[in-house]
């Protein structure tokens, strides 16, 4: 055994015991509550494939790097874990084997990790998908790399007070999804003609008449320091796609999920800290939401300078809360997981071999006519089982409820969790602990668009949305069940 793996797993073994040191005083004194945060560097080589469009695209720069960003809590008896990975997707081909070795090296059973992308749209492809594919290379360095963010965290556990809070950030979010004009919409890719909204549709359209859904402008966020001092850690969410750049769609970045972490670490004067300070930012319900007001057109502006006026926008948000807010010195933990087989909307033998054909007379490779992109998705679609597994999860922190979803998560879902939830305030993660694809309401489903068609991105049941939703929302009462703080 390497030193440096056996000094981890005896720092492990230590914290460990701490936790049952500080259980075992809790029940005769006080209860203890502990937190740890680490980063890893996640970012990959050039020439990888680049995740995020319709076309594929190869990373020839990085302008700022990727990682994985994890926070560890313990109540003396339960521990859990969440890292928040610069990606646009989370497989299951990354996360089961990352949350098997997170439980062989530190303890942590599966069911209290969470492992969410961020979904930033200049990070590798790391599911095939598309046009892109994975670097299998890449993603066993993911995989690690997100283990090793939970191994240092927990290396950093010390005794810690926790808070949270809520603000609003309304200006910067936007439903895409718009009913136009009768007869504006053009056919979808398989020639129907049935839709009733049209995703981003150009700025300014005359055709434009409402949105189709709402958004969430609650910027959440939970944070930990040491007890009266120095923070340690801070996990905000926030519910939009991502922002992302023009003309510099080759260039790897964490999108705004980055300069968030940059600016609360600045405004926190939490800078040249040891260990270091983790800003995180997840992201929430945003599979109908992003950064553009399709009303009115928008300013020319460098490239990365919307990326980094959001950034700071919600950290000075969170900010502005954090400075109000009522530390606690311990509060309860809990977790629950549940896995759901959820149908799976398979192509019919006839539009398969219809796709075949099409394929027949298109390019090899570089495929520029949406017709036939979505014929290479109903092809690939073809071998997909007739159900998908849906890993959820609910975690408590405190008063806090947390749900994770592995889909492209619709506002209203969010919004109703949010309102439904036993727990106040509650949010959910999406993209973790696997990919669903775009998890459209059944009512968003009978108004079509781009998020439900068909393909690699948009493959589950009409009713998947209900099940989840259902099922998140016993996860959230389950969790709640236990002592309150």
């Amino acid at each position: 055994m390497h030193s440096g793996v056996r000094l981890s797993v005896i720092g492990a073994i230590c914290v460990s015991l701490a936790c049952s040191a500080f259980a075992a005083e809790g029940e005769e004194n006080e209860k203890h509550f502990t937190a740890g945060a680490a980063t890893t560097n996640i970012t990959p080589p050039l020439g990888v494939d680049l995740a995020g469009q319709l076309h594929n695209r190869i990373a020839t720069y990085v302008h700022d790097e990727l990682h994985a960003r994890c926070l560890v809590l313990s109540d003396g008896t339960i521990q859990i874990a969440i890292v928040i990975v610069d990606s646009c997707k989370m497989p299951a081909s990354i996360v089961d084997p990352a949350k098997k070795r997170i439980e062989e090296t530190v303890g942590i059973p599966g069911a209290q990790v969470l492992i969410a992308a961020t979904h930033t749209h200049t990070g590798p492809c790391t599911i095939e998908g598309r046009q892109s594919k994975p670097d299998p290379e890449y993603v066993r360095f993911q995989t690690s790399r997100i283990v090793d963010a939970v191994r240092i965290a927990v290396e950093n556990m010390v005794p810690a007070e926790i808070a949270w809070g809520t603000g609003t950030v309304a200006d910067e979010v936007f439903n895409r999804r718009w009913r136009m004009k009768p007869g504006t919409i053009p056919p979808d890719p398989f020639g129907g003609t049935t839709d009733l909204v049209k995703t981003n549709p150009s700025v300014a359209d005359p055709n434009l008449m409402e949105p189709a859904g709402p958004t969430d402008p609650e910027v959440a966020f939970v944070a930990v320091r040491k007890p009266g001092g120095s923070p340690i850690a801070l996990l905000a969410n926030y519910s939009l796609h991502y922002v992302g750049e023009e003309g510099e769609e080759t260039h790897v970045s964490a999108d705004y999920f980055g300069y968030f972490a940059r600016s609360i670490e600045t405004l926190l004067k939490a800078e040249r800290q040891d260990p270091p300070f983790v800003g995180i930012l997840s992201n929430g319900t945003s599979g109908d939401i992003n950064n553009i007001d399709r009303t009115k057109e928008k300013p020319e502006q460098e490239p990365y300078t919307r990326m980094q006026q959001v950034g700071d926008k919600l950290a000075k948000e969170v900010y502005r809360v954090y400075r109000g807010l009522q530390w606690k010195p311990w509060v309860s933990l809990n977790a629950a997981l549940e896995t759901l087989d959820v149908a799976v909307r398979l192509p019919s033998l006839e539009e398969v071999e219809d796709a075949k054909a099409r394929l027949a007379k298109a390019p090899a490779e570089g495929l520029t006519d949406i017709a036939d992109m979505y014929a290479l998705d109903t092809v690939r679609l073809a071998n997909y089982p007739a159900a998908a597994r849906v890993v959820l999860q609910a975690l408590r922190i405190g008063d806090v409820g947390i749900a994770a979803i592995p889909c492209e998560v619709f506002c209203e879902t969010g919004l109703a969790l949010k309102s439904e939830s036993v727990l106040k305030p509650t949010f959910t993660i999406e993209l973790a602990n696997g990919y669903g694809g775009y998890l459209p309401t059944r009512e968003q489903h009978e108004l079509g668009g781009y998020e439900t068609w068909r393909c690699s991105a948009s493959f589950l049941a009409v009713d998947a949305e209900e099940q989840i939703r259902a099922a998140a929302l016993r996860l959230l009462a389950k969790v709640a069940e236990t002592e309150g703080n």
